[in-house]
């Protein structure tokens, strides 16, 4: 267990993930990329996904090594590639206003995916000027707005990634600055409750979003230990708040006032739970991406999740 006051808490129980598809041989590319040179210390990768999206009976994936974005059909099982260009696509999201999904992407910034053309367009690659350090995760707000991760190399040794926020109208502002490699984040069902995991802190922070749009009083939801840290989060309707932990095979699900509710386990499979969805026909299925094996996995959860 990797909650931080395990002593004080029953162990809560654990969920063994099924696999539900792996990434067929033909789409495994085993070599050496920007991303597995930077952020894998030079380790070989056939792929690594993440970034799952669930439209219909299709779940959309990324793979960050190589550019790709591929569907699965949820009825079929088959895989396609969508797009593969020069970037580093992970996170993604539907955009319901611009009826496109978007983008997080290392290295190209916050970019949109029309899924008739399957053209790339823009939405920003800079702030004020200055080059974003590198995208990696997203949600998108009930009014349209975008809330991003913006982690780069960032850790401890160097706190300077962001949350920005873009607005239906274009107009961008940072939710939270000073942040040690921000990764996957969630909102509440009111959307005044933003999550945001910290990977390089090994926990999960929680910043109060007031009616002026501001952020105060943010503090520690969660932590961890072991290498990495949490990553892709998720939540449901009970509000009950599910992080993926990047390299100990774990979904930690906390209730909405922080305690251990479940443990999901994806050991069977691999130790690089990365990131979750929601879908299946009644909402109560969650989709795990297992990065270290390339593989999608699932459970049948207690409630419907929330998008």
């Amino acid at each position: 267990m990797s909650f931080g006051l395990d002593a004080w808490y029953q162990p809560p129980p654990t969920v063994n993930a099924q696999e539900l598809t792996t990434l067929p041989s033909k789409f495994r590319h085993f070599g050496l990329s920007e991303h597995s040179q930077n952020q894998k210390r030079g380790r070989s990768l056939d792929s690594f996904l993440e970034g799952p999206l669930v439209r219909g009976n299709l779940l959309y994936l990324t793979d960050i090594p190589y550019g790709r974005i591929f569907t699965v059909d949820l009825l079929t099982k088959e895989w396609s590639l969508v797009v593969e260009y020069d970037g580093e696509p992970n996170g993604l999201a539907w955009h319901e206003q611009r009826q496109q999904i978007i983008i997080a992407d290392f290295k190209q910034g916050v970019l949109a995916l029309d899924t008739i053309t399957k053209k790339i367009s823009t939405v920003m690659n800079r702030f004020n000027g200055e080059r974003l350090k590198g995208p990696n995760d997203l949600v998108i707000t009930r009014s349209g707005s975008i809330i991003f991760t913006d982690q780069g190399m960032s850790g401890l040794q160097d706190p300077t990634g962001r949350v920005y926020r873009i607005q239906l109208d274009g107009r961008t502002d940072i939710l939270l600055r000073n942040c040690p490699s921000p990764n996957g984040l969630v909102l509440d069902a009111t959307e005044t409750t933003l999550f945001v995991a910290m990977t390089r802190d090994n926990s999960v922070w929680l910043a109060p979003l007031y009616g002026d749009g501001s952020v105060q009083r943010t503090g520690r939801f969660s932590i961890y230990g072991g290498v990495g840290g949490p990553d892709g989060m998720a939540t449901d309707e009970e509000g009950n708040i599910f992080v993926a932990h990047s390299t100990l095979g774990t979904i930690y699900v906390h209730d909405k006032r922080g305690l251990p509710k479940a443990r999901i386990s994806t050991q069977k499979y691999g130790y690089g739970s990365t990131n979750m969805t929601w879908g299946g026909p009644d909402g109560k299925t969650l989709f795990i991406v297992e990065s270290e094996s390339g593989s999608i996995l699932t459970i049948t959860w207690s409630c419907k999740g929330l998008i």
